[in-house]
């Protein structure tokens, strides 16, 4: 039999707040964290806008030989993991280290080191690239490094699904859980790709968005969007097994009750024109908790406002949840925080968690006006407060990759 898993652990770095309350204070509030790059000079970019994190202090968990060690995008999955872990009261003194595990992603891992080594490579050849290299810069060393600093010695992996690799990452926790190669779950995505190389890659194949009003840069759904908005940050979370969780008397924020992964087998960056990949998706999800799409409150979409993402994602509920497509509120937390790649799935998460708690639905911040055939109810104009039983997130990736994930309201 599967085992019941839950969540008992919320931690995030994002481009509105980097800790949960913060973070969920600026989401009630529709603040948009987009605004001009500054990490490097934007000259001859098409692309000026981010949504960067700020004030980000490391210090807080990490102490300096050990913020030295790591990248940008570890050290927001360390500082994420461990305040989720204090969220979730977990005493590791008290755990059996080898059933706590780790699954966290990265999508591209370290673009800025390896970007800095090609440059020091050509200036003063191979003697001179840092010896370090190779573990700053690799997308498993998020789940490395968390590893390390919680002391957690079981199932250690990360799953690069691009921009599916935070909700892959949850998924593929819950099935550990379920099937007993864990009792507690640390998972979830980080990134931080916002650099010369990263910008100008996603610029050159024409996905990033050009308008230069952070209110405008990136608006799911409408007619007039061009495109995502580069983010970075970390959404971890704690998940554990419900009879463990109940034993040492944890608080329970909600239930994880499906997962659905799949392949389009159609395009290396656009997702199936027909949505029906991720329809899939989305049908294993709800089968596997036993539920109709009518029973379905919230959906969290991937939205990232490109005009095939949107399109083909709109069609793909549609087609997965029939005529309650018509009824299910939908948005896009991309509105505020930009695209986070792989750790969007995680943050994305994060939210459906603490939509449930409170049920408040947020606003498509920005979308105003929706092409005809994008016809659903992407929450515009305004925030809805409503009971929600079940959330669903999802997140879709360049190769094709679908995944699904399906919360439900912890009621014992």
């Amino acid at each position: 039999m599967k085992r019941r898993v839950v969540v008992t652990g919320l931690g995030a770095v994002t481009p509105i707040g980097n800790d949960v309350d913060s973070f969920w204070n600026a989401v009630k509030e529709g603040k948009v964290g987009i605004d001009r790059i500054t990490r490097f000079d934007t000259e001859g970019y098409k692309a000026k806008v981010a949504a960067e994190v700020k004030d980000f202090d490391p210090g807080k968990y990490l102490d300096a030989k050990s913020a030295r060690r790591m990248e940008l995008f570890s050290q927001y999955a360390v500082v994420a993991a461990k305040s989720a872990m204090e969220d979730a009261g977990i005493q590791m003194e008290q755990e059996d280290p080898f059933r706590v595990g780790v699954i966290i992603g990265s999508g591209v891992g370290s673009l800025q080191a390896t970007e800095a080594a090609v440059l020091k490579l050509n200036e003063k050849g191979p003697s001179r690239v840092d010896p370090l290299l190779v573990p700053k810069m690799i997308s498993n060393m998020a789940a490395g490094n968390v590893s390390i600093a919680t002391g957690a010695r079981g199932k250690c992996t990360n799953v690069v699904t691009a921009c599916a690799t935070g909700t892959n990452c949850i998924g593929d926790a819950f099935r550990a859980i379920q099937y007993n190669d864990a009792d507690v779950m640390i998972a979830g995505g980080t990134e931080a790709a916002i650099c010369p190389i990263g910008v100008a890659g996603f610029m050159s194949l024409t996905a990033l968005s050009t308008c230069e009003d952070p209110k405008r840069a990136s608006i799911p759904f409408d007619k007039d969007r061009s495109g995502f908005v580069m983010g970075e940050g970390a959404g971890i979370v704690v998940l554990e097994e419900l009879e463990h969780a109940k034993k040492r008397g944890a608080k329970i924020l909600a239930e994880v009750v499906g997962y659905g992964a799949t392949g389009d087998a159609y395009h290396i960056t656009s997702p199936a024109e027909d949505g029906s990949g991720a329809a899939r998706a989305m049908t294993d999800a709800m089968n596997e908790a036993g539920i109709t799409p009518a029973e379905v409150d919230y959906l969290n979409a991937h939205g990232t406002a490109t005009h095939h993402n949107d399109l083909f994602e709109t069609r793909a509920i549609k087609l997965a949840f029939g005529e309650a497509a018509y009824h299910v509120k939908i948005n896009s937390t991309k509105s505020m925080i930009g695209h986070l790649l792989g750790a969007a799935g995680g943050v994305e998460f994060v939210v459906c968690v603490k939509s449930i708690q409170e049920g408040f639905i947020h606003q498509t911040v920005g979308t105003e006006h929706v092409d005809e055939e994008m016809d659903l109810d992407y929450t515009i104009g305004a925030a809805t407060q409503q009971n929600i039983t079940y959330a669903m997130s999802n997140s879709l990736g360049f190769g094709g990759h679908n995944a699904t994930l399906l919360l439900k309201k912890y009621e014992g």
